[in-house]
């Protein structure tokens, strides 16, 4: 009777394994990266959503609206209106060509209504303000100012956080408002220039711009003023070392914020102007 052998079973070295789980790890890096801040994100929303039950302290608040308002309404106007100047100088002369200038004030109005002055705002803004917040936050956790707030019983979300997020909420559509009317007035003087009387351009608008499409708009800054101010929050509370992570959190506040509007933006002008339910 033939011996029966059995093999030894091959012993599995650490390294090996490692080393074949490594590219593995690499490729679900960025999903894990990504999950963890919209995690992160999500739970300082719900987060600040409870704080608001507390209450907010009317003055902060209004430094705030102040702080993200009042100071971007001057950069808004400018970019917007330089904006719509620049919509009636392509098209003004090519719809002139066709006999077509009476729809100039009707193309510039809807391209400002509905996407340039929400998002020219909401970038603008997230330059400007959401940069501050992270580096206003981010400071205040480096020097431990975050932690003497939990000592002394005070929540950072609701003292901190809360107030940026309504002034944002607040302010930002009121800046869309005024950035809409400056991207209008923009175009108009630049129609005006290239032979369109201002009549027309002014009819054009009455006669194929609806006010929802304004109103939507405004709705939209309302996601992207709570984009801003929750960003800037997030990755100033979540700061860590010295001035150079102050730096890098500010950074990461802007291109995030812009990022995040531009993806919202697609969103909501997808639901609002393209879908239609019917029952």
């Amino acid at each position: 009777m033939a011996n029966e052998t059995t093999a030894s079973p091959v012993p599995c070295n650490p390294a090996t394994l490692l080393a074949d789980i490594r590219p593995l790890k690499a490729a679900l890096n960025p999903f894990v990266v990504v999950l963890t801040f919209l995690g992160e994100f999500l739970i300082l929303l719900w987060q600040a959503i409870k704080a608001m039950r507390g209450g907010v302290n009317a003055k902060d608040l209004l430094e705030q609206m102040a702080s993200l308002g009042a100071n971007s309404v001057s950069i808004a106007l400018l970019t917007t209106t330089t904006s719509g100047a620049v919509l009636a100088l392509y098209f003004a002369p090519f719809l002139k060509q066709y006999g077509a200038e009476g729809f100039t004030g009707a193309v510039v109005a809807l391209a400002i209504a509905r996407e340039l002055g929400p998002v020219l705002t909401g970038v603008v803004v997230a330059a400007r303000a959401g940069s501050a917040i992270a580096a206003e936050l981010g400071t205040m956790k480096v020097s431990e100012q975050i932690d003497a707030l939990r000592a002394l019983a005070v929540s950072p979300i609701q003292y901190l956080v809360v107030p940026r997020i309504l002034a944002a909420v607040i302010m930002v559509p009121l800046v869309c408002a005024l950035a809409d009317a400056g991207g209008i007035y923009g175009g108009y003087l630049l129609s005006k220039s290239e032979g369109v009387l201002p009549t027309t351009y002014l009819n054009s608008m009455k006669q194929f711009i609806d006010p929802m499409d304004f109103v939507k708009g405004i709705i939209k800054t309302v996601v992207f003023g709570l984009i801003i101010a929750l960003v800037g929050c997030h990755q100033g509370l979540a700061t860590r070392g010295g001035a150079t992570e102050v730096g890098r959190a500010t950074t990461n506040a802007v291109v995030l914020s812009i990022v995040l509007i531009y993806l919202a933006n697609f969103v909501l002008t997808y639901f609002m102007f393209s879908v239609t339910v019917t029952f």
